[in-house]
Formats: structure tokens, C-alpha cells, sequence
């Protein structure tokens, strides 16, 4: 037990300092949900009405409720930056001298996962911040109840991400990779839009929106962040970080996966 949680330290720490020495990564976690608040959030306020839905008990401006989406991007975007970083371990060397170890290789995948979501919350509570100084305040207690419902959403992109890195052959490939999981993801989903005002345009655009495992992990953060739990949404949360965490322990398989097809 003592060498598992030696292992993990060391992945936590190597991390932790990775994004201490890049601010950048920091800054860039924070503009992109910040340009969506002030900005595109103040021009669709008038244009988009929204009704009472759960777990709102009132009407709500639409900066209130895409909050949980932008916390979501936050996530997701640094769950593909956390790939790219894998992709590059990769051709370095340093990933493969990493599974080496004489641990099981989803442990070692396991803490990497976790330590890119430990970043994540922390961008994550920086934005909430932000958004609190801005006027957007939430439930008291929310900014607590929310914690489990960012750990287990920030696992479920994680390993999204690091099957993706499985599949990457080459770091230059990444980029267009990235684009084409996270707009797609992001705007087919309930991070901007309810399903009700999807469904008036298309129910099939509903339908997938539905569907959409992101909208899910919306969904339990919207949820928490107002002290309720979405029962439906953190299933599907689950059995998505399950399907995609063994398709990445089999893509990181020297024996079957992609690894052993890229030394070939």
C-alpha cells in the first residue's frame, strides 16, 4: 500500500508543479468561460428566455444558468490539454519509462487521471470566484456540495482525454483531434441551451443533446451546485468513466493496444 501511495504522490506532485511553472495554462482555463460569461452570456440575455426548470425554483437570468456549462468546459478543456500532455510524455519517453513501474498500469493511468483533475477543480473554484466577484452568487453550501460532483465529472473527461492520448500517434495530429471532440461535445449538449429550447428547433438536435455524455455531466453539476442529486445524470456519468477508462487501459496495453502498434 505504502509503494501505491508513494507512486501517487510523486504523479500529484510532478503535476502540481508542471502547472505551477505553466500560467499560462492557468490564464488560458479562465478566459475562454470568461469570454462566454461577459460577453456572449450579456448578448443572448435578451434573445434567450428561460422557464423554471429544476433544480431552479425561480426564473433565472441566463448568465445563472450557464454557469455549470462553463465549469464543464473548464474541465473539459483541460481533460484534452492532460492528453496532449500524455501524447507528449509519449514521444519523450518519459510515459513509457512511467508505465514501466512496477505497479499495475491502471493505477499509474489512474493517478495521472486524477491529478490532471485535481487541476481542473482547482481552475475550476478560480472561475467560481471570479463569477461570485460578478455578481453571479450561488447557494452557500453549493460551493461544497459541488466537490463530488467536479471529482466524478473531471474523471469521466479524464478518461475521455486519455483514451484519446492512447489512440494519438503523434502530437501534431492532436490539435485537429481536439477541436473536432470538444466543439461537437460542448455546443451539441445542455451547457448553453435547455433540451426544452433544443427541442423547438429539432428534436433530433434534442435528442443527442439528451444523449450526450457532457450534457450529463452538466447536468449533475447544475444539480449540486443547488444541494440536489441528479440520480439519472451521475450513472451515466459513471458508466461513461468506466467504458472510456477500460478503453484507455487497453490502448496504453503494450501487449494489445495502440502502443504496441506504434513501436511497430
Amino acid at each position: 500500500m505504502s509503494l501505491y501511495l508513494r507512486a501517487m504522490t510523486a504523479i500529484l506532485v510532478r503535476e502540481a508543479l508542471r502547472f505551477v511553472t505553466q500560467r499560462e495554462r492557468f490564464l488560458a482555463a479562465l478566459v475562454r468561460p470568461l469570454v462566454w460569461l461577459i460577453v456572449f452570456a450579456a448578448g443572448f440575455r435578451a434573445a434567450l428566455g428561460l422557464s423554471i426548470i429544476p433544480p431552479y425554483q425561480t426564473y433565472i437570468t441566463y448568465e445563472v444558468y450557464i454557469i455549470p456549462g462553463l465549469v464543464a468546459m473548464i474541465q473539459l478543456f483541460n481533460a484534452m490539454q492532460s492528453a496532449l500532455s500524455l501524447v507528449y510524455d509519449r514521444e519523450m519517453g518519459s510515459m513509457r519509462l512511467l508505465l514501466t513501474a512496477p505497479l499495475p498500469r491502471w493505477w499509474l493511468l489512474f493517478c495521472k487521471l486524477l491529478a490532471g483533475v485535481l487541476v481542473s477543480i482547482l481552475q475550476v473554484y478560480a472561475f467560481l470566484g471570479i463569477a461570485y466577484l460578478y455578481g453571479i452568487k450561488l447557494p452557500s453550501m453549493g460551493y461544497v456540495w459541488v466537490l463530488p460532483a467536479l471529482l466524478v465529472s473531471g474523471l469521466m473527461l479524464g478518461a475521455v482525454g486519455l483514451f484519446l492520448a492512447s489512440t494519438i500517434r503523434q502530437l501534431e495530429n492532436f490539435a485537429g483531434v481536439m477541436n473536432f471532440v470538444i466543439f461537437p461535445v460542448f455546443f451539441l449538449s445542455t451547457a448553453l441551451y435547455p433540451l426544452w429550447r433544443m427541442a423547438e428547433s429539432s428534436t433530433l438536435l434534442r435528442d443527442i443533446c439528451a444523449w450526450n455524455p457532457f450534457s450529463h455531466a452538466v447536468e449533475l453539476i447544475r444539480f449540486a451546485l443547488y444541494l440536489r442529486l441528479n440520480t439519472e445524470a451521475l450513472g451515466w456519468v459513471a458508466l461513461t468513466f468506466g467504458v472510456f477508462m477500460a478503453l484507455a487501459l487497453w490502448g496504453f496495453d503494450p501487449a494489445r493496444g495502440i502502443m504496441t502498434r506504434k513501436a511497430r
